[in-house]
């Protein structure tokens, strides 16, 4: 196929070319747009908004070209312009949309180089000056306009937002994601980083025709003559690779919710174990060193004052020094007695980090805080409900959690309820269910799972307030 065939193929095809780019792009910014990333603690989740919106206007700019013609066969000339302004300005916006999520990557974390974050709306009003200007003071017909205005929206936003997004989202993989252990993610950044860079050659320096340099020598009909081909193909081509490499490296903010679910297990993990080593310790190996030393005092009373006795002295003394060192490990085993009241622990437990980076929790406590309640019972009710909260982290699904607590008839109530999605059929007790239950039987009260209503689950904890006699 020549040249000739290989451009009337292009022209024949220009209706489908810019369907696809501007899908390309549109798909880019919906996938982002989809992504939640509200509790992400990267620093790239607080700029990928910018990208976002980026590829939904572009694409929308692009879609333009196909349905403005059309609608230009019905509309009075004057509607028809101004739907080609319209078009150029969302151009614009498309790409100072860019240069801002270039901008954002490029600012170190927690530095005071705010000025960078508005050189793309200083470009931005610059562009919108001069395209008032030559619209209103100039009174250029609608063509200029738009041509003057689509050439400067790529060469004062296009390009340089483009180069800026690139060495950005670069700078973003040697900072952050190879340095907190996403290095599977940063291939896909890396191709996204080069996309970038390719779309800011083919979107921002392949202009339309324009009588000043470089637009009259470096522009879309340069890359027709030599290639047949639209720079529309081109950029198509960038934007696939990086809409590609996007909705795959946006994997890394699932990996970091699973990681902070897998900190959050572990630690639940460490502290039933070491909860449940030190009732051993307590139930078992004490009460045997116990009773061997009781033995030993036995035997002791038998025995006249000589050797063996002073040898069973020993071995007294010793087993006494056991029983000591054992229940020292007991006491460093349990955790610390919450010195704050009840109310104060569960506020405390709701507003953990990790838990509000994955949940938007509701709290409700109607209890009164002067109201004493035991120490050591405190622990287990605030047990039972670190295990509720990891058990919706885990397997809910869900988005937001409802904690209450109030006193009913001598009891604290205490229920957490989710939006998640739920369980079918009878819950199947594993073993941190079986400690929640165990917990609320030695609390004297009882323990509930069940549905919530319309959808979720709901955790209802009944416990005496006092200490049961």
């Amino acid at each position: 196929m020549d040249l000739c065939c290989w451009r009337e193929f292009f022209v024949l095809n220009r209706t489908i070319i810019l369907f696809v780019y501007g899908q390309v792009f549109f798909v880019l910014g919906l996938a982002i747009t989809w992504q939640s990333r509200r509790h992400s603690q990267l620093d790239l989740a607080r700029s990928l908004s910018w990208l976002g919106a980026f590829g939904l206007s572009h694409g929308l700019h692009e879609w333009g070209d196909i349905f403005i013609p059309i609608q230009a066969e019905y509309l009075a000339r004057a509607w028809a312009d101004t739907l080609l302004l319209l078009q150029v300005c969302l151009l614009a916006f498309s790409f100072a949309c860019l240069f801002q999520f270039g901008a954002e990557t490029l600012r170190p974390p927690r530095s005071r180089l705010h000025w960078i974050q508005v050189i793309p709306v200083g470009l931005a009003l610059a562009w919108a000056t001069a395209f008032l200007w030559t619209s209103q003071v100039l009174r250029w017909d609608a063509t200029q306009v738009v041509t003057y205005a689509d050439v400067w929206a790529r060469y004062l936003l296009g390009f340089p937002g483009a180069l800026a997004a690139a060495f950005g989202l670069r700078q973003q993989i040697r900072q952050h994601v190879q340095w907190q252990d996403y290095s599977r993610m940063a291939p896909w950044f890396r191709v996204a980083s080069l996309a970038l860079a390719s779309y800011a050659v083919f979107g921002g320096l392949f202009v339309p025709v324009a009588p000043f340099f470089p637009a009259n020598v470096i522009n879309a009909q340069v890359v027709v003559d030599l290639s047949g081909m639209p720079p529309q193909v081109l950029r198509s081509l960038a934007g696939l690779a990086l809409a590609i490499s996007v909705v795959r490296g946006l994997e890394i903010f699932e990996m970091e919710v699973d990681r902070r679910i897998e900190a959050m297990e572990q630690i639940q993990i460490l502290l039933t174990e070491r909860e449940r080593i030190s009732r051993e310790l307590h139930d078992g190996a004490i009460q045997t060193v116990y009773t061997a030393g009781l033995m030993a005092e036995s035997i002791r009373k038998r025995l006249d004052d000589g050797p063996l006795a002073i040898r069973m002295d020993r071995v007294i003394s010793a087993l006494q020094h056991a029983i000591r060192d054992l229940r020292q490990f007991i006491v460093e085993l349990e955790p610390d007695a919450p010195r704050e009241s009840l109310v104060d622990r569960l506020r405390q437990l709701t507003e953990e980090p990790h838990l509000q980076s994955l949940l938007e929790v509701e709290v409700n406590i109607a209890c009164d805080e002067s109201t004493p309640f035991s120490p050591a019972r405190a622990t287990h009710v605030l047990a039972i409900a670190n295990e509720a909260l990891s058990n919706i982290i885990r397997h809910a699904h869900a988005r937001q959690v409802w904690l209450t607590a109030a006193p009913r008839n001598g009891h604290l109530e205490l229920t957490i309820a989710d939006d998640g999605i739920g369980f079918s059929g009878e819950v199947m007790p594993g073993f941190g269910l079986r400690n929640m239950h165990d917990r609320s039987r030695l609390l004297g009260g009882t323990l509930h799972i069940g549905r919530r209503a319309p959808h979720g689950t709901q955790v209802v904890l009944t416990v005496p307030w006092n200490d049961p006699r």
